[in-house]
């Protein structure tokens, strides 16, 4: 995934914030997502801080890398579908996310997603993130596109 130019958070919300995919917050996992054929995929090497025990990322990690991951996949589908310049601000509805093997750290994980339902402001995602070429945890997300007056609605500017 490199060499692709600028994900789709530097691209369109360079200032964001948000502890997941924020380019603007330091402190932050600042995930880079990339178009893909369904939907978008990202790489994302784990730091030691992200252990919930000795070799394995802890599940708070992991719901956010899929929670933002979707989000991102939403925001583009929509923006896509509506032949928009910049997506729309789009907010977590509802996800779940199974944990179905322990993820190993230390270890480039890769979390894919693509749109299962897609409509006029809101977009069914799955996601799965896999680490050595096994699915390690699995999610669904439900987007929304948030319009002015919502208080995230500026958020990525």
């Amino acid at each position: 995934m490199r060499g692709r130019g600028p994900s789709v958070q530097e691209e369109h919300a360079p200032s964001s914030i948000c502890f997941g995919c924020g380019p603007a917050n330091e402190n932050g996992l600042r995930i880079k997502s990339f178009r893909s054929e369904k939907g978008l995929e990202m790489e994302f090497m784990p730091k030691d801080e992200h252990q919930a025990f000795p070799g394995m990322v802890n599940g708070g990690i992991i719901g956010t890398l899929l929670d933002c991951h979707g989000n991102w996949t939403a925001a583009v589908a929509l923006m896509d579908q509506s032949e928009l310049d910049e997506p729309p601000c789009t907010v977590t509805a509802s996800y779940s996310i199974s944990l179905r093997r322990p993820t190993p750290h230390g270890v480039a994980l890769r979390v894919t997603s693509e749109i299962v339902e897609l409509g006029e402001d809101r977009v069914k995602v799955s996601m799965a993130l896999i680490a050595e070429d096994k699915i390690c945890a699995t999610g669904e997300g439900l987007f929304v596109a948030v319009k002015e007056g919502h208080p995230a609605f500026h958020r990525w500017n």
